[in-house]
């Protein structure tokens, strides 16, 4: 069976909603295995304009089943609000199946992660508020709930209590806030484990039974330069954005991976704090996010804007491994009269062509940049690559050159059919 891990390979929001959407009317499954509803994957197709936080962007294929994986973090509330929505939109949620081993987010995480992050202050990380630090932090400390456990009553009575008995500690003793009350967390998510017991399953052995030419799509959350180990750390998120991570986030083991299309924009976008060494304060910055409707998803929060940083790429193409690229967004450049893309960094009077580890030198780094004409002319209804303008061609294959890889899908504009397949994914 050919599994393909979609990841997003900048600071997210690159588009890898669209990209599954499309290519889930081929798969089997679709598997999310990372991150909560702390992501917002936005999918324009023939039903119309939706935002999908938690639910797999192939929830519009009806020969698709969704899978929410174990590496996810689940807000039961926020779920089926989002099903909800679905369903009175037309679209079919019963093809939906949870991990009984996905932790879920309680209503003290998304108080703590509130808290924590006022207290942070200036040094804010830029959370989304939705609880997700708190509750990987949690399942680290082997003090998260799953989902198969809200389903036994009684053995999720004992363990919520002293779960919660701890964080309220915290919450009176930290931050002089009131304590949650435990009946009503116990109400609450024990109504939403009678809702949604018929979904919750083990998935892990589900997915190992399926024929060969059935495919498996693996949907990355956020993107790479957000992981907590090789992202802007501190300013990362809190579970692993990499193609790796589709493995342990879905029960797929890695020898079964066949290939890994990463997603890029054709600039960089970021929400909240961190270093973004090509981003633009500037009329052109303004012009791309209006231009493009760069907000957040899930926030609404302005994105910030900059240029292709190449060193950022190349890094997230070598950490992640892709075998294809995807590459969004080209539409938003047909009337720029010329481009920049950023080749290497200046720091600290010497010039770099690696991207830091460290925080501090990251925001030290200015970007030095080759400029490039633009191509002035609309790519939105173009679909054969050997149509696209030649400067943008040109534009392409130099992005191409940057992530060491093969283009496999030029995207002209949100629409689904508004895409260019240079070559397959596999």
């Amino acid at each position: 069976m050919p599994v393909i891990a979609v990841i997003g390979a900048q600071w997210g929001d690159e588009g890898k909603g669209k990209i599954v959407d499309m290519l889930a009317e081929k798969a089997r499954y679709v598997v999310r295995f990372s991150g909560g509803d702390n992501a917002g994957h936005t999918v324009v197709n023939h039903l119309g304009q939706f935002a999908l936080h938690l639910i797999p962007s192939g929830i519009f294929s009806p020969q698709t089943t969704c899978v929410i994986g174990n590496g996810v973090a689940v807000n039961p509330d926020v779920l089926l609000k989002e099903m909800n929505q679905l369903n009175q939109r037309g679209v079919d949620t019963s093809r939906l199946i949870i991990s009984d081993r996905a932790h879920l987010i309680m209503p003290y995480h998304v108080l703590l992660d509130n808290l924590e992050e006022k207290l942070r202050a200036a040094r804010a990380i830029g959370t989304t508020g939705k609880g997700i630090g708190p509750a990987f932090a949690d399942k680290a400390a082997r003090l998260g709930i799953r989902a198969g456990e809200i389903i036994d009553v009684d053995g999720f009575r004992e363990r919520l209590r002293v779960i919660l008995d701890y964080k309220n500690a915290i919450l009176e003793r930290i931050y002089g806030t009131a304590p949650l009350s435990f009946d009503q967390i116990y109400r609450q998510y024990s109504e939403f484990g009678k809702i949604l017991k018929p979904y919750i399953r083990d998935t892990s052995d589900m997915l190992l039974g399926l024929r060969p030419d059935e495919m498996v799509l693996l949907e990355g959350a956020q993107g790479a330069l957000l992981d907590p180990d090789f992202g802007t750390y501190p300013y990362t998120t809190s579970s692993s954005c990499l193609a790796s991570a589709g493995s342990l986030g879905s029960g797929i083991c890695s020898n079964k991976v066949t290939g890994i299309l990463g997603v890029y924009k054709v600039y960089c976008t970021r929400v909240g704090g961190g270093p973004m060494p090509t981003e633009l304060k500037d009329e052109t910055g303004d012009t791309i996010r209006e231009t493009a409707h760069e907000y957040g998803t899930t926030t609404g929060r302005p994105r910030r804007c900059g240029w292709f940083d190449a060193v950022a790429a190349r890094f997230s193409s070598r950490i992640n491994g892709f075998t294809r690229i995807a590459l969004t967004r080209l539409d938003i450049f047909d009337a720029f009269p010329t481009l920049k893309i950023c080749t290497g960094y200046k720091l600290d009077g010497n010039v770099i062509d690696y991207f830091p580890a460290s925080v501090s030198a990251l925001e030290r780094c200015q970007p030095i940049y080759e400029e490039i004409p633009g191509w002035q002319s609309s790519t939105k209804n173009i679909r054969k690559y050997e149509d696209l303008p030649l400067k943008a061609r040109q534009y392409v294959e130099k992005l191409a050159n940057i992530a060491n890889c093969p283009i496999s899908l030029i995207c002209v504009g949100p629409e689904r059919d508004q895409t260019i397949e240079v070559r397959p994914i596999l």
